[in-house]
């Protein structure tokens, strides 16, 4: 159940009951700090806005990082899943990506139970319609009735919803999601700060009617056999198995849609926002792609009581006709009946340049931003980014050590290192080709890279550290060969033998990664300052000025930054010092 107080100051009021702001709420309350969430619609607390699976290739590395950390995802997940594929499984352990599909209500209903949990965090249903900002300091949150709840930090985690407008072909209607209001006044406000904020889209794709699909026709595609989990504190599988389909578009499917983008909001240039050019809709695939003979489609069941099927692959914008007719041309889907048609959302985010590695936006103090705010997509980095941003608002908040991961400890790390140095110009999505310390920071392994981490935060309840505990010995007694592997917990005896395989390479990496952090932590200038270090170049000085990087390994990252570039801010630093 949720707990409803009548205090109204807390630590750390978080904005935006999606995946960032649940995981941003939890963090911050088992790092000790009272917390307010605040969210339009209760009910909407835990609601898988787009497609019903957690995971994939890099993104199931973020789920198992989330959870070493206690976050919520993954053991939400495993209460709800009813389908497991485990990608790449060909290829070697590190690029192996867990991936469930979830039941919709289930999932839901997890995420409540587990923030429930905690006592200290108090939902407030409403709309945030400002800050309250004294000298620079963030104070609190304005609602949509004038009422102020003070808080010491505040993270925004507001999705899709600044300044959100759905397209369906000529249709337009202001939201974040279908049915659910945007949070305009919100958005003109941070504008009114004169931040760095830009537009960007997602789309998803027509909900189809299960009972409507001949699946005698499709390819079966049906759950893995091996019993893994998305959390290491899950027993084992809990939902029944449902199979998926697939099937292909075809070169019917495509002239349908060629016929159609008279009406797109995509063709028109109604929409100025870039989308995700890893997730393309169907008619971008056409323009780009029209030549092959088809794109694949995954037919995945939104849960065991819903003859809801997702069709994974063909985001949409196109009108509700055509998308009707280009889907009765796909094998297997002649007679299907559409529940709720595809669309668009454009919105607000903000150039995540502006933040350090915290989340914390400088400019303001207390302030946090996670999410599709930061330019992201998906579910599981705005999850990584809410459980930073969460543990750091708190660490604010308190006045503790804040939570920093670097690119050699995790890929939440590497997440939040692109995008404060690196920005944005579509939505960043998580792919293991973005770490170069990869072969260590494999998915089954984040809760021995980030134990103990998170046990020195704070960021571990009472039940997980003797989990975790009980765990890390039997990893250290297996790998000094004191436990028969029918001893201790299947996924540690696979992690362990996978850590053999890799020491070789890992201890190359880790000369690497010593001299990275050795070197890499050296001040360099910043601002004006840069323009007093010999050698630098006037493009090389625009491109850290946009940056801003604190130390030389921030620098060595940036696009473009060149090795002579480098080497005058490293002369400059060891003269000065």
């Amino acid at each position: 159940m949720f707990h409803v107080e009548q205090d109204r100051s807390f630590d750390v009021a978080v904005v935006g009951g999606g995946h960032a702001g649940v995981e941003a709420a939890a963090a911050a309350a088992r790092r000790g700090a009272s917390v307010v969430l605040i969210s339009q619609a209760v009910s909407a607390i835990g609601v898988m806005s787009c497609n019903p699976s957690i995971g994939g290739v890099g993104k199931g590395h973020l789920v198992r990082e989330v959870d070493a950390l206690d976050g919520i995802m993954a053991r939400a997940a495993d209460h709800a899943a009813i389908h497991h594929r485990m990608l790449n499984e060909s290829k070697g352990a590190a690029v192996h990506g867990p991936r469930v599909q979830a039941d919709r209500a289930l999932y839901r209903t997890a995420v409540r139970a587990l923030l429930g949990s905690y006592p200290h965090v108090t939902i407030v249903e409403g709309t945030v319609d400002d800050l309250r900002i004294s000298s620079g300091i963030v104070e609190g949150v304005v609602l949509e009735n004038g009422e102020t709840i003070a808080a010491r930090a505040v993270v925004l985690a507001t999705g899709t919803f600044l300044g959100g407008r759905i397209f369906r072909g000529l249709e337009r209607e202001a939201g974040g999601r279908v049915g659910e209001r945007p949070a305009n006044r919100l958005g003109e406000r941070m504008r009114s700060w004169k931040l760095a904020m830009s537009r960007l889209k997602t789309g998803t794709p027509p909900r189809l009617d299960g009972r409507t699909i001949d699946w005698a026709r499709l390819q079966r595609q049906g759950s893995d056999d091996a019993q893994w989990t998305m959390s290491t504190m899950s027993t084992g599988r809990q939902q029944p198995a449902l199979a998926c389909a697939i099937t292909r578009t075809s070169a019917r499917t495509h002239d349908v849609i060629r016929e159609g983008l008279i009406d797109s909001p995509v063709a028109s240039g109604a929409i100025d926002g870039r989308g995700p050019r890893y997730c393309p809709s169907i008619e971008d695939k056409v323009a780009r792609f029209g030549d092959r003979d088809g794109h694949q489609i995954f037919l995945e069941p939104e849960g065991l009581c819903d003859s809801t099927v997702y069709p994974n692959g063909i985001s949409t914008s196109l009108s509700t006709d055509t998308q009707v007719a280009f889907l009765r041309t796909i094998e297997g889907l002649k007679q299907v009946d559409v529940t709720v048609p595809g669309y668009a959302v454009e919105y607000d985010h903000i150039d995540p340049r502006m933040l350090d590695h915290r989340l914390a936006l400088p400019m303001i103090g207390g302030l946090f931003c996670a999410g599709q705010l930061n330019g992201t997509t998906g579910y599981e980095e705005a999850a990584a980014q809410g459980l930073v941003a969460g543990a750091n608002a708190a660490a604010y908040a308190r006045g503790t050590e804040p939570l920093l991961l670097d690119r050699a400890s995790s890929y939440i790390g590497v997440l939040i290192d692109d995008l404060v140095l690196q920005g944005i110009s579509e939505p960043y999505r998580m792919l293991t080709a973005r770490a170069e310390y990869r072969l260590s920071l494999r998915a089954d392994n984040a809760e021995a890279r980030l134990g103990e981490i998170a046990r020195a935060a704070g960021l571990m309840t009472d039940v997980r550290h003797r989990h975790y505990e009980r765990r890390a010995e039997q990893r250290e007694r297996l790998r000094r060969d004191d436990l028969r592997s029918d001893e201790v917990d299947a996924d540690i005896g696979a992690e362990v033998a996978a850590d053999r395989g890799y020491a070789p390479y890992v201890a190359r990496q880790e000369v690497e990664i010593a001299s990275m952090r050795r070197d890499g932590a050296i001040a360099i200038p910043r601002g004006d300052a840069l323009r007093g270090v010999a050698g630098l170049s006037s493009e090389m000085v625009e491109r850290l000025e946009r940056s801003a990087p604190a130390t030389l390994d921030h620098a060595r990252r940036i696009r473009g930054i060149t090795p002579a570039a480098l080497s005058a801010l490293w002369l400059h630093a060891r003269r000065s010092a």
